[in-house]
């Protein structure tokens, strides 16, 4: 009789259970003879910082039939509709990147090109983020949510949102929503592998039990302890062009009755960026640098003349920006931190897990033995097109007017990246397509014109003349993209004038427990 085989996910924390949900829920619908356990130690303290996802993370939560409101409840949650970049343009300049997708609700005529509505805009020199819903709910901190006559809640619009939460909180509360997922509470200590294959076998504990496994997840965060500890996976530098290099993370108390942002924070500053990602009561903050312009003292000393107040660092985290050559070697997958790391700008990081492994699941996944070094090829090439994506994304973020310290003229003289140079230039000449972007994660959510526009408008990177060519070729196309846009603006004003404050909302969803 065949054996059934055996996923072993090493780590927990939000990629190790991202991970195992995807792969067990994957499993009973190929109808594998295989089971799903975690490693996962309650001996190894979990650091809890604020973390932001994107609407890939809803789109869990949803596929898994996981409750909304009380994901809320339980993980100290808020709205993540967009993120706010101030000071990265030049100082004193703010713009939005929020994430929904105004072409969604429009049926466009025949033959339209993707994208008509953002090409219209900059054409007309409007802010992008104006037709979007999620834009007036930035500005004042709106929850998607109205209420109706008799107090019930009504969603305002079809959009996805994503989310702020305590990365430690989240971790307890998928563990325990998973189904049929063995929990292993042991600390590793060491590692079998096979002689001539070189695959992981077994992992042994401290308390001298073993664990044997077909197949491997590393979700060991920085330490990578199975795809660079044992298999000696080469990693690929980003730090040239993505010069921060260090973290100063602390957590600042959200007042009672200050409403609460519904978006990441993003704020340039003298060597780098801070983070302010609000959840329920306070918010996690981080001074992100480049070291090679500040010392650890100075930065710190500059994050408390920012938001005027002492600090409490948690920790001085130096980082490695980047990602391995090959996420999948041998008989073990490397997701989360274990696989790539860039600074938190665009929360590439669970996005990242999400997709990459819902295409594991959906085009690899197959009894460990029929796994072959093809499947391993297609997916490292996928994957390391997809990170290689994000880092050309968020290293376009660097492109800006901003010449008043050090760290940003050498940013601006060298530190943008051939790839970012080679499409803005492209961009200066046409205006994005979403055909700009192939697809080859198999049609999964990926960093493509909606959340490039916002960006590009934002630093002034994209040429009005240019859109106003472009619209001025279809008289037809461009009288329905206006008043299409000027509908959607009012339309969404006034759905922002009536939404519950984003405070007032959570308020009432922590009454519904």
């Amino acid at each position: 009789m065949a054996r059934q085989a055996h996923f072993v996910v090493v780590g927990g924390g939000t990629a190790g259970w991202i991970a195992a949900f995807i792969i067990q829920d994957s499993i009973r619908r190929l109808k594998l003879d295989a089971r799903v356990s975690v490693i996962e130690s309650t001996k190894i303290p979990t650091v809890g910082v604020g973390e932001a996802t994107t609407a890939a993370f809803h789109v869990f939560l949803r596929h898994f039939n996981i409750d909304i409101f009380e994901f809320f409840r339980k993980t100290e949650a808020t709205y993540k509709l967009g993120i706010r970049h101030e000071d990265w343009r030049r100082k004193g300049f703010t713009y939005y990147g929020p994430i929904d997708d105004p072409h969604m609700v429009v049926q466009p005529p025949a033959g339209a090109p993707s994208d008509y509505l953002n090409v219209y805009a900059v054409s007309a020199r409007h802010k992008v983020q104006d037709m979007h819903l999620f834009g007036p709910l930035l500005e004042k901190k709106k929850a998607p949510w109205a209420r109706k006559d008799d107090g019930a809640l009504l969603p305002l619009g079809p959009f996805l949102p994503a989310y702020h939460f305590d990365q430690s909180l989240v971790g307890k509360f998928l563990k325990s929503k998973s189904d049929g997922v063995a929990i292993v509470d042991k600390v590793l200590t060491g590692v079998e592998r096979d002689a001539e294959t070189g695959d992981v076998t077994a992992v042994l504990f401290e308390d001298g039990e073993r664990l044997a496994g077909d197949f491997f997840i590393d979700a060991t965060g920085f330490r990578k302890r199975l795809i660079v500890g044992e298999l000696n996976a080469p990693w690929i530098s980003y730090a040239h062009e993505l010069p921060v290099n260090r973290a100063l993370p602390f957590w600042l108390d959200i007042k009672p009755g200050d409403e609460i942002p519904n978006y990441t924070r993003a704020w340039a500053h003298e060597a780098g960026w801070m983070w302010q990602i609000p959840t329920q009561f306070r918010f996690g903050c981080g001074y992100v640098y480049s070291d090679e312009f500040q010392t650890p003292d100075e930065a710190h000393a500059e994050a408390e003349r920012i938001v005027g107040q002492r600090i409490e660092a948690r920790g001085d985290i130096q980082f490695r920006i980047g990602r391995l050559e090959k996420a999948w070697i041998n008989n073990v997958v490397a997701v989360g931190l274990s696989s790539s790391f860039l600074e938190p700008l665009e929360s590439t990081s669970i996005h990242g897990t999400i997709v990459q492994m819902m295409m594991f699941a959906g085009q690899y996944l197959r009894d460990p033995a029929q796994m072959t070094a093809k499947l391993r090829d297609d997916y490292n090439a996928r994957v390391g097109r997809q990170v290689d994506d994000f880092r050309t994304f968020v290293n376009t973020h660097y492109v800006t007017e901003r010449d008043d310290t050090p760290f940003w003229r050498e940013v601006r003289a060298s530190r943008i990246h051939p790839e970012t140079r080679e499409r803005l230039a492209r961009w200066r000449t046409e205006m994005p397509r979403r055909e700009h972007f192939p697809d080859y994660l198999f049609g999964l959510p990926h960093v493509e014109t909606q959340l490039h526009y916002p960006v590009l408008d934002g630093l002034g990177l994209l040429d009005p003349a240019v859109a106003k060519a472009e619209m001025a070729r279809d008289p037809k196309l461009r009288k329905f993209a206006r008043e299409t846009h000027d509908s959607l603006v009012k339309e969404y004003r006034r759905a922002a004038s009536r939404a519950l404050g984003h405070a007032e909302f959570l308020e009432i969803v922590r009454g519904m427990g």
